[in-house]
């Protein structure tokens, strides 16, 4: 069995607690995981300028070339991996065995972060608008235009806590290394193997391994992490990101109440979108934030709704090694009783109609974990309270609103795609500030473009644009 230690510093550490990682059908340990408390990361935090003046050795463009042998690495290599050693096919296995993800989407989540690590030199070109990547380094630089910019980085480390739930979420704290900044990580509680996989990785690939902080544990380690990392990410719930808002220390992440609006003079074609909903409300067993959680129209809903719930409401949960599994598992004991039960009080308000009643019972309990599966509801104005949730399972309701109110009730939307020719409400959506992500025409809320943002720019949270003055005997001669 694997025993998977702190990290600080890149050099491993044993700790007194350690837990054991269980398989979420059979609650045998999978491995056993070391536990940090508060007090190592507030010490460790006080040498943290050293991580980045190991990477600052580096140019950015050597850590790109090195990201991209990484990739290579964490998606076809053996890596060590705490006492041992692990394959990718071990890997896959392992995180589905503690996250209750099928291992068919584990070995999918793996090929998007290889894929963000091989392109990292087209990302960061991108987020940076074509800034050369020394500015970033010196602190100044030339722009192409001759004039002096500066951007100065805010924090040494990039820290994150890090959710069990979704390992795609990883993208977002991976351009921290070619940007020259150390990594303290808080893994979740039953996803381990992606953070520790990648650093292993990275290491293997070059890059030094002092640049690396693990932490796992529970709630203290996280909280330790984001009171001592001058910049961090957390994922979570909306109390999360409430708790959160307006700390320009934190970037939080949480629930995304992605939507598709159908605008009127495409909504009596509905028929044709049927797919492109489906694959936004089912893929990855609707656990990412940007699964759609929202079909807006003025018209045909209770069709689109019968349409839709035809379609992913006759899905089943199969074991995770079923290629065909498309369900996700609840791992923790009562939490999907607990989420079917706050379901069943909202479906008794009037106007809510629950479609995929008809395929068969939703709540499926097994012994030690159980499953949720997928749920269609309609509604008959945007004022049903089911209609402002999101859950971590295959769930859509179809929201039936007048045009010109669709934008002013929709609320905060992570992404929102919004099928429409009418140019009117293209430049209404294109200024709506509570949409994060915008798709204009039938493109799937789960379809990134990897080279913009995806929730905030991480250049615009690590580092502060600001004036800087030179003399011109320190400009390069033209």
């Amino acid at each position: 069995m694997l025993e998977i230690p702190v990290i600080r510093w890149g050099k491993p550490y044993e700790s007194l607690e350690v837990t054991d990682v269980q398989h979420f059908a059979t609650g045998e340990p999978v491995a056993k995981v070391h536990q940090a408390n508060g007090g190592i990361i507030k010490r460790d935090m006080r040498h943290a300028q050293k991580a980045r003046d190991a990477l600052l050795e580096f140019s950015c463009e050597e850590l790109i070339e090195r990201l991209g042998v990484a990739g290579d690495h964490y998606e076809t290599g053996t890596l060590a991996i705490g006492n041992g050693t692990q394959s990718p096919e071990e890997f896959a296995h392992q995180q589905s065995s503690t996250t209750g993800l099928p291992e068919h989407m584990c070995r999918a989540n793996m090929g998007k972060n290889s894929f963000v690590l091989k392109n990292m030199g087209k990302i960061l070109d991108c987020l940076t608008r074509g800034l050369p990547l020394d500015v970033l380094t010196r602190g100044w630089g030339i722009e192409d235009r001759g004039v002096v910019v500066s951007y100065q980085c805010q924090s040494p480390v990039l820290g994150a806590v890090l959710p069990s739930n979704s390992p795609g979420v990883h993208t977002l704290w991976l351009p921290a290394i070619p940007l020259q900044l150390g990594l303290v990580l808080k893994p979740g509680p039953q996803e381990p193997w992606t953070p520790y996989r990648m650093m292993a990785a990275f290491i293997e690939a070059g890059i030094p391994p002092e640049a690396f902080c693990m932490y796992p544990g529970e709630a203290e380690p996280g909280a330790a992490l984001l009171e001592s990392c001058d910049r961090a990410m957390i994922f979570g719930g909306t109390p999360t990101v409430e708790r959160y808002h307006g700390n320009p220390k934190v970037q939080a992440h949480g629930p995304g109440f992605s939507k598709i609006l159908l605008a009127d003079d495409v909504v009596d074609d509905w028929e044709q979108y049927v797919d492109m909903m489906a694959e936004s409300i089912y893929i990855n067993s609707g656990r990412g934030c940007i699964n759609c959680s929202g079909v807006w129209a003025s018209r045909h809903t209770k069709e689109i709704a019968a349409a839709l719930a035809e379609r992913i409401g006759p899905i089943e949960a199969k074991p995770p090694s079923d290629p065909e599994a498309g369900l996700a598992a609840f791992t923790v004991p009562g939490m999907a009783a607990a989420v079917w039960g706050m379901i069943e009080s909202d479906l008794k308000e009037a106007g809510v109609t629950h479609l995929t009643e008809q395929h068969g019972e939703r709540l499926v309990e097994q012994e030690r974990c159980a499953y949720l599966r997928p749920m269609i509801v309609h509604c008959e104005s945007p004022d049903n309270e089911i209609a402002k949730k999101e859950y971590m399972f295959p769930f859509s309701t179809v929201v039936e609103s007048p045009e010109d109110q669709m934008l002013s009730r929709i609320g905060p939307t992570l992404v929102g795609t919004v099928i429409t020719k009418n140019e009117s409400l293209i430049r209404a959506a294109t200024n709506a500030t509570h949409i994060d992500r915008l798709n204009i025409g039938a493109i799937p809320t789960t379809k990134l473009n990897w080279l913009q943002p995806h929730e905030g720019s991480i250049i615009d949270f690590l580092f502060r644009s600001r004036a800087y003055q030179v003399p011109d005997e320190m400009l390069p001669a033209s």
